[in-house]
């Protein structure tokens, strides 16, 4: 395989515009060890040149959580299952592996799609993964809430009467 970044700044792996990478003038490589330094530390974050990534580091690279310490605390939780098999932050994950996730009140079911371990943008880091999923439920629009203005002080007698009766108490 030829990778070739120049002034135009073109990402080896998908041949298109890429912002992230340094501006050079011409860099030319071929395949071998130079592929996999290149890749590791220019190429969008992406490493390819690995077989596998820790858990916790996947996660947070995909944007799962806002932070890696994050991601490390929901698998020391018992939250984060790779393969069906609880996991800990250092478990490795390889392309093709399931991880099943507690995160945000929400369970996701992600596919590891590519691996990596920078974090990307939103938008590449959906390419990242396959997203298997349940659909979120549907919320209910009808229920009525009791609103006041913020700073007006103590209830007043009717507002407390409105709160027990939106509450389901009578008196």
């Amino acid at each position: 395989m030829r990778a070739t970044v120049s002034g135009g700044r073109v990402c080896a792996q998908f041949g298109r515009a890429c912002s992230s990478l340094p501006k050079r003038a011409q860099e030319t490589v071929s395949s071998g060890p130079d592929v996999r330094k290149f890749r590791m530390g220019l190429e969008c974050g992406r490493v390819m040149g690995i077989e596998s990534a820790r858990v916790d580091q996947w996660l947070w690279s995909v944007r799962m959580t806002k932070t890696r310490s994050d991601a490390a605390a929901a698998c020391r939780g018992g939250h984060v299952k790779v393969n069906g098999k609880a996991a800990k932050p250092a478990t490795p994950v390889k392309v093709g592996d399931r991880v099943e996730a507690y995160l945000h009140d929400r369970e996701r079911i992600l596919e590891v799609a590519i691996l990596i371990v920078k974090r990307v943008g939103a938008g590449v880091a959906v390419d990242c993964f396959i997203d298997h999923s349940p659909p979120l439920p549907e919320r209910e629009v009808d229920v009525p809430v009791f609103q006041r203005d913020r700073g007006a002080g103590r209830p007043t007698k009717r507002d407390r009467r409105e709160l027990d009766r939106l509450r389901g108490r009578r008196r």
